[in-house]
Order: structure tokens, then sequence, then C-alpha cells
């Protein structure tokens, strides 16, 4: 449990155009005040972001929809009452009051309500809804815990939040309610439930200006090579140092220096939630190339090969 003191220095740090980095379910997010300009342009210069990169607004109570956005169509109250708060992430026409800053410059403005009661209580506290990324540098792997934020970006931040490792561990879906329904990034609520709700969506994943967050083809991406293994009977070249990320537990043949396993039983929720921190550890092990086994895409398996195709793209 966060303390209230803690919780009010970073709602204060808020306030004051200075960022702070906060729990979701998702990964770590590096906040601040979503109306503040001069703030958010902090982020972009801390994470080393591009400027054409949208930035998630997170809110804390359902009235700030209304603020955010211009138009809110009926599937938009549908999914705000069926999944919110949680990983969803809605792009909707964005009001006056959004800085361009926050958008890109873009007329839309994606907006979501994060579930974590410590990421809750922190934008009820500060008054403002929060503006935030994750908080990595910009292509690098997203941090699911408070270590990983430190050791990327540690001296840069007013005030770390540790709320431990985050449940979900893959970045929200985004989807776009603009036009047609179209999912802009998988994330770590599957499109399945999605379409249950509102029926088929599309799928648009990539761009080269982004209209979401996640979009660039080459993301979320370890120091460290990764390759994801196409034909089971590769080999690797002699005095190779390679580690594997494992969806589950197999009896590889293959002599790797390193084996992390997404989930021993092959869930794919727990497989998302260990994305991150697998790789995180498989990139502090001096390896020369990291292979990964690919997932079935279905529920979660579609965010989770999203995020190495990414990572695969910075590498290749």
């Amino acid at each position: 449990m966060i303390a209230n003191k803690i919780l009010s220095k970073a709602a204060s740090i808020i306030r004051e155009g200075g960022l702070v980095a906060f729990p979701t379910e998702t990964v770590y997010g590096l906040g601040a005040n979503a109306f503040d300009p001069k703030a958010v342009a902090k982020i972009f210069e801390v994470k080393q972001r591009p400027r054409f990169d949208p930035i998630i607004v997170h809110i804390a109570n359902f009235e700030d929809v209304e603020r955010l956005c211009s138009e809110l169509n009926e599937k938009a109250r549908i999914l705000i009452h069926k999944f919110w708060p949680g990983p969803l992430t809605l792009v909707l026409p964005k009001s006056d009051i959004v800085p361009d800053i926050v958008t890109a410059g873009l007329g839309n403005v994606a907006i979501r309500m994060p579930s974590h009661p410590v990421a809750l209580k922190l934008i009820t506290m500060a008054k403002t809804p929060i503006a935030a990324p994750s908080a990595n540098l910009f292509g690098c792997l997203s941090p699911t815990t408070a270590q990983h934020v430190k050791e990327q970006m540690g001296e840069e931040i007013g005030l770390i939040i540790d709320g431990g490792q985050c449940p979900v561990g893959v970045e929200s879906t985004v989807l776009s309610l603009v036009e047609k329904p179209t999912i802009l990034r998988p994330g770590g609520l599957p499109v399945e439930e999605i379409e249950k709700v509102i029926g088929k969506v599309i799928i648009s994943t990539r761009a080269q200006k982004p209209r979401s967050p996640g979009q660039l083809s080459h993301h979320y991406s370890p120091r460290t090579p990764l390759k994801i293994i196409k034909d089971k009977s590769f080999n690797i070249k002699k005095g190779v140092k390679a580690g594997l990320l494992a969806f589950k537990l197999s009896k590889n043949k293959i002599p790797f220096e390193r084996i992390e396993i997404l989930s021993a039983s092959g869930d794919l929720r727990e497989a998302a939630c260990n994305l991150f921190l697998c790789l995180h550890r498989l990139d502090k092990a001096s390896l020369d190339i990291i292979y990964a086994e690919p997932v079935a895409e279905i529920g979660l398996g579609r965010a989770i090969m999203d995020r190495l195709r990414k990572a695969e793209g910075c590498a290749f």
C-alpha cells in the first residue's frame, strides 16, 4: 500500500508542472499535467520521444471524458461502461481544452481510465487528467516494475512511485472511434472481447505518422538484438551467446546461455504479464542475441506478437 504522503507529494509535483512515474495495471507511466503544455514537453525531452507521437491522457472520473472530447458516440459509451476502468484507450475527437502537444497536433485525443488503485488515486489527488506514455526511453523496453524505470531514467524524474509489478504487463489496447472502429494498437484488452460488444473492428497497427502511441514499426526494443523463431530446426553458430524467450516449458535441446519462460503452463495472460519482465532479464544477461518463440495470435497473444515484431524490427 502506497502511503498517502507519497501520493500527496506526487500530486503536488504534477500540479506544479513536474513529472512523476507511477504504476498502472499495464505498464509504468511517466505522467504530467495534461493541461500544462510545458509539463508535457518535459515528457518528450526526458523520454527522447519524437513530437509527432501522441500521448494518452489518463482520467479517474467519467465526467472528464466529456471535457476532453467534443463528441461521444454510442459505441464509445457502451465500451466505457463495459471496460473502464481497464486497459482500453479510446481515440475520440478532441475538445479545445486539450493542448496540441498532447495529441501531436491531431484533432483526436487518446483517453483511458486505468484500473490500478494507485494510478486512480494519484489522478484524483492531482485534480487534473494526467498525460502519460510509458516511463522508459523512447523505443526501449517498457517498464513493468519501478526498478525498470530507475534503470532507464531515474535521475530525470521528480518521483517514482513503487507499486510493484504491473499485473497486465503490456500497454493498453488502443481503439479509434473517430470513423469506423479501428484497433491502432493491440494490448491488454483482447480484440475478441471488444468485438463481442460492438461487432467486428478493423485492425491497423502501423503508421509512418502515428495516430496513437505504439504505432511505429520499431518499438519496445531490448539493446540485445532479438529474432523471432520461424524454423524450429535452426542452429546457433558456435561461439554465439544466445538466449531464449520461451512461451512455455519444453524440452528444447539447443544450448541457450539463458532461458526465460513466459508461462510454464502456456497461459497467455501470464505470458503477457511477464513479457517485458523476461525481456529485461535477458537484456541484462550479456547475450549476443535473443531468440523469441512465437505465440498464437489469439487473445493477448496478438499483443505479445505485436511487441515482439516491433522489437525485432529495431534489431534487424
